[in-house]
């Protein structure tokens, strides 16, 4: 699994003009599955973001989590994120999951990071979505499950 964290002051996203997720301050996170993904590669992906220190502290100081913040998840399904541009100027994206498998790994995803007890909006897997952020930096970071190791 692969994950783009976005810290953001506000984040949304519309399907067919009409908002269908929206957060105020936390992190805006675009998800990618791959096949051979595992429940342990979500659950690591789960732990680390939401305990991940990127809040300032009062010393200005990266130091707080989400809960530390009372901060929100916005999570959005990306398969570009397994894009290989290897050969010429068209993407492949054939390392992205299948999407029955992927859109049940996502939802087991979402789920996961409600039981921490982040409040959790989403996107609609597969939708051409139009996503809204006003990324707070910018902190940007990427995760890959496979790079644990």
């Amino acid at each position: 699994m692969r994950a783009v964290i976005q810290r953001v002051s506000r984040a949304s996203v519309d399907v067919d003009n009409e908002t269908i997720g929206s957060i105020e301050r936390g992190f805006l996170v675009l998800l990618g599955v791959a096949d051979e993904d595992t429940e342990e590669d979500m659950a690591y992906l789960v732990k680390k973001i939401t305990q991940m220190r990127i809040f300032e502290d009062e010393a200005g100081k990266m130091n707080l989590s989400l809960k530390d913040v009372d901060g929100e998840l916005l999570i959005i399904s990306q398969f570009t994120l397994f894009a290989s541009t290897k050969k010429g100027n068209r993407p492949s994206f054939t390392e992205a999951g299948a999407p029955d498998f992927s859109k049940d790994m996502y939802l087991k995803f979402i789920a996961a990071c409600r039981d921490c007890g982040i409040h959790t909006e989403e996107g609609e897997f597969g939708a051409h979505m139009m996503v809204s952020l006003v990324n707070d930096g910018p902190v940007t970071i990427t995760i890959d499950s496979k790079q644990r190791h």
